[in-house]
């Protein structure tokens, strides 16, 4: 009996121990320990931008700021892929729940953990991106908000009668790598030719050749559709200084990518997009499980329209000009 009674305590203490190891991750929503967000933004634009900000403001307003109750390690890919994975690699290790800002950022962080709870947001078409089964039930460890609602394309399109009647060609300009960009662009082809206008298409391969393919493209088209696309969204300067050139609109894409050089725009509120996602984040730190959430479509859609840029390409905005 001595002898069992020996072998019976030190299984005793490593049970012991390792059941503490086991919860020293749970104990993270204890007031001793901070809850770790990690953030995967796949580049600099102001969508993106705006997109985490209100991320990071919504859970502030709802009791979760950081340095207090949650610690938030930012990453930024800055439009790169191999940098992708080792952001992935960091945040689905070190933390609780990860906030993945694009669909780029989203696969990465996806591919990488199928554990660590993931929220994405500025996603144009999830299913299409294989990050979820189901829109309704996720079934994984990931859920998150789109970015584009069912009738934001034909609005625009729509529009265009009333900003340019007499326009017959349409260019659209899109990142070929970029599946949402890719979507939207198929999606935008159906809409315009079913009105009757002939489609050009061009993409480019990265950022370096941008102004090169939307002087091309603006050569022969009347107006310019642009998709909600991280690559082109980040140099939309030259985007601009292109469209002033050849006196040719650009519509479409992000109300940000609207603001530096595009004519008109109807779709997201992206900072409401951020805070949106933060409620399900939220949800899911107090215990709601991901794959029971279903991802949300956008619930803000607003039209903006660029007064000065209407103005320097002698364009009438007035018949639009007016919150939808």
């Amino acid at each position: 009996m001595k002898v069992v009674k020996k072998l019976i305590a030190p299984v005793l203490v490593v049970g012991l121990l390792m059941t503490s190891l086991l919860s020293l991750h749970h104990l993270k929503t204890s007031k001793h320990q901070k809850i770790k967000i990690g953030i995967s933004q796949y580049i600099t634009h102001k969508s993106l931008d705006t997109t985490r900000k209100g991320f990071v403001e919504e859970l502030a307003k709802q009791g979760y700021v950081d340095g207090e109750e949650i610690e938030i390690d930012y990453q930024n890919a800055q439009g790169e892929q191999r940098n992708l994975k080792n952001i992935s690699n960091q945040l689905s290790q070190e933390s609780d729940l990860v906030f993945a800002i694009a669909t780029p950022s989203a696969q990465s962080i996806a591919n990488t953990s199928k554990r660590t709870p993931v929220v994405f947001s500025a996603v144009t078409d999830p299913l299409a991106a294989k990050l979820v089964k189901n829109l309704d039930r996720p079934s994984g460890n990931v859920t998150g908000t789109s970015d584009q609602s069912s009738d934001a394309i034909a609005t625009q399109v729509d529009l265009i009668q009333k900003v340019l009647p007499t326009a017959k060609t349409i260019g659209i300009l899109y990142t070929q790598s970029e599946p949402n960009s890719v979507v939207q662009k198929e999606e935008a082809k159906k809409v315009l030719e079913a009105k009757g206008y002939r489609v050009v298409e061009k993409t480019i391969l990265d950022s370096n050749n941008v102004k090169a393919a939307a002087d091309s493209l603006m050569s022969e088209v009347d107006l310019v559709f642009i998709p909600t696309d991280n690559i082109i969204s980040s140099t939309m300067e030259t985007i601009k200084q292109v469209s002033l050139k050849h006196k040719v609109p650009v519509i479409g894409g992000s109300i940000e990518m609207a603001q530096v050089g595009g004519l008109y725009t109807y779709g997201t509120d992206y900072t409401e997009l951020g805070r949106q996602s933060a409620r399900m984040a939220i949800r899911i730190l107090k215990g709601e499980k991901v794959a029971d959430l279903a991802v949300e479509a956008p619930k803000n859609l607003e039209l903006y329209v660029n007064k000065e840029m209407a103005k320097k390409l002698g364009i009438d905005l007035s018949g639009i000009n007016e919150k939808k």
